[in-house]
């Protein structure tokens, strides 16, 4: 109730926020009656300037976001401090006009089709709507507050309740756009298991396969598409309506027609679009992403040729040296340098828990890195794959506890040295390595050679020259060897088959 002196120091000054009442319930009407009046996307009829704004959208959300968050950090303070803010009503005016505009843009880019319609998507749609609308209402709640000097108790409540809903909508906007376990990843387990996720810090991974055993499309075609493709071609965001994260859907295609042609990989639209100079509109992936690289495309086209079939091996296509070397090269977490002959590690005991203890400390510095070979086993594997040039000899280091577990390791495209890989001294059970363009030489070449179980050793674009490979001729146990593009000659590379027959030497010739 307000007071009677309260309505007349109201007067003029009233007029102001029964106009930003009168308009923001405009508003809030105009937002919730969109989706009904547009109804379905459909993107060959939205104009090319609508689809324009709609791209700022990811842009735009970032200024409500902040807005609103440190208003209730604002008013957290008041509360519990002596703090007094300022009575105005600029900061919460800009963060719900942000906010509409923000939840504006992300209409005109959700109409622009591209999007699989599934209920992650309606889901953000309504709880932008939903935050926009209480952003707006929380105005017009403080409008009124500084002429007549309510209690700020509402206002507050508004603020937090438009902060939490603000949160849901933007936990879904992030799965929508990264995976639906995007912003949970890296968290705790107690709170993985809250959101009904798996626990992250001890990952069991399938046991090493042979080259010749791998399934072409499920152990390197799909990887490939995951890195490259998936992120805009999946459930809840399928571009084009082509969704590339099952063989089924592949082949099924999207609104350009069949994904892959079995047999003519130049005729199949993911290679099509590939292949198109990069400042074709056409290319893919787009200019924000990383682009497809050579030897990941020659693998594709190399499986679509022999008939992309979704379930043959290695051993039942026809593989040449340059696959085999194109093969060499992919990040994937399996091995892919192993012979035919070459054996699985027999399964050891549980893993102790000092050893959990340490792989669940390293989950943090190395995500996605380590993984036990098998759920029975206490062997490793380890990948750089997510880190690439960040693992350098400092980081590496962190790793010293677990390397005599060590059985596969590719440290390929990473910034270590030699010193790193005196470290791997103590991994006497390592049978697979990769250090593919790394910054190693001739003196890594010592410790290689004291490991008597190497099966597998990748130098591919290293400095190693004669002097180093020289000393691999004690690995009895060594069947497949990369040198491409190192300073190896031809006459080293026959002594090495002439003391090891069984050796495989890959050179790219």
């Amino acid at each position: 109730m307000t007071t009677e002196t309260d309505q007349k120091k109201c007067g003029s000054s009233c007029l102001r926020p029964l106009a930003i009442t009168i308009f923001g319930l405009l508003i809030i009407s105009i937002l919730i009656a969109m989706p009904f009046l547009v109804g379905e996307p459909n993107a060959e009829k939205i104009p090319d300037i609508v689809r324009f704004f709609g791209r700022f959208h990811p842009v735009v959300l970032h200024l409500p976001i902040g807005i609103f968050s440190l208003i209730m950090i604002q008013e957290l303070l008041a509360m519990f401090t002596r703090y007094k803010p300022q009575p105005t009503i600029i900061p919460i005016f800009i963060g719900a006009a942000s906010a509409v505009v923000a939840v504006l843009f992300g209409f005109f880019l959700y109409i622009g089709g591209g999007y699989e319609m599934g209920e992650l998507l309606q889901d953000h749609l309504w709880g932008g709507i939903f935050f926009a609308s209480a952003a707006v209402l929380t105005l017009i709640v403080k409008s009124w507050l500084l002429p007549l000097k309510f209690s700020t108790v509402l206002y507050r409540a508004m603020i937090f309740g438009s902060v939490g809903i603000m949160s849901y909508a933007s936990h879904d906007g992030a799965s929508i756009t990264h995976g639906k376990d995007y912003l949970f990843e890296y968290a705790p387990d107690s709170l993985r298991k809250i959101q009904g996720y798996e626990p992250k810090n001890v990952k069991v991974g399938a046991p090493v396969k042979p080259l010749e055993e791998q399934i072409v499309y499920e152990d390197m075609v799909q990887p490939i598409l995951n890195k490259r493709c998936v992120e805009c071609h999946k459930e809840s965001k399928s571009k084009g309506k082509f969704r590339m994260d099952s063989y089924e859907l592949l082949v099924k295609g999207g609104n350009e027609g069949d994904g892959i042609v079995p047999g003519k990989a130049l005729d199949s639209n993911i290679v099509y679009r590939c292949e198109l100079p990069e400042v074709d509109d056409e290319h893919m992936p787009p200019e924000s992403k990383t682009d497809i690289e050579d030897h990941e495309l020659a693998v594709i086209k190399w499986w679509i040729d022999s008939g992309a079939d979704p379930v043959k091996t290695v051993a039942q296509l026809d593989l040449t040296e340059e696959i085999r070397a194109a093969i060499s090269k992919l990040d994937l977490s399996v091995d892919l340098v192993a012979g035919k002959s070459g054996s699985a590690t027999p399964l050891a005991d549980l893993p102790s828990d000092e050893l959990l203890k340490a792989v669940s400390a390293l989950a943090k510095d190395f995500p996605g890195g380590l993984t036990f070979e098998s759920q029975v086993s206490s062997r490793l594997t380890f990948t750089a794959i997510s880190l690439r040039n960040n693992l350098d000899d400092q980081l590496f280091s962190k790793l010293k506890s677990v390397i005599p577990s060590m059985v596969a390791m590719d440290l390929s495209s990473t910034a270590i040295t030699d010193d790193s890989v005196k470290l791997l001294a103590t991994a006497k059970d390592l049978r697979v390595l990769r250090l593919s363009e790394t910054k190693i030489s001739d003196a890594a070449l010592d410790t290689l050679a004291s490991l008597k179980n190497l099966e597998a050793i990748n130098l591919y674009g290293t400095r190693v020259t004669d002097a180093g490979v020289e000393k691999l001729k004690s690995l009895t146990h060594l069947k497949r060897l990369y040198l491409w593009q190192t300073d190896v000659s031809e006459g080293m590379i026959t002594k090495l088959k002439e003391a090891l027959p069984e050796l495989e030497i890959i050179t790219g010739v």
